[in-house]
């Protein structure tokens, strides 16, 4: 990432304009300079790949869990059809075993 640049010489005269006295208002703009030069900044295209990676590993997450949730949706199916066949087995044994009139 790179530090952004600005013009410390027009900071200086915009704090003088402010009403800074002038050595104080190139102090602060040097300072300032100096503390952007070392700060570790972002810039839109570090932002802009940073949004891209982020895309494709959402987009990994989601196909992802969507085959995941298939082959939920499918063990569910057959869980559900198993005790539909198991229920209607004792429904038919307990009418078979049901004394007739």
């Amino acid at each position: 990432m790179n530090a952004v640049p600005f013009d410390t010489l027009k900071l200086a005269r915009d704090l003088e304009a402010a009403g800074l006295a002038a050595p104080v208002a190139a102090g602060t703009a040097a300072a300032l300079a100096d503390a952007m030069v070392g700060a570790d900044l972002a810039t839109k295209s570090d932002l802009a790949s940073t949004e891209s990676r982020l895309m494709g590993a959402i987009r990994t997450v989601e196909s992802s869990l969507e085959a995941k949730l298939e082959l939920l949706r499918r063990d569910m199916t057959i869980k559900l059809g198993g005790m539909i066949f198991v229920a209607v087995g004792i429904i038919l044994t307990a009418i078979r075993f049901m004394p007739h009139p």
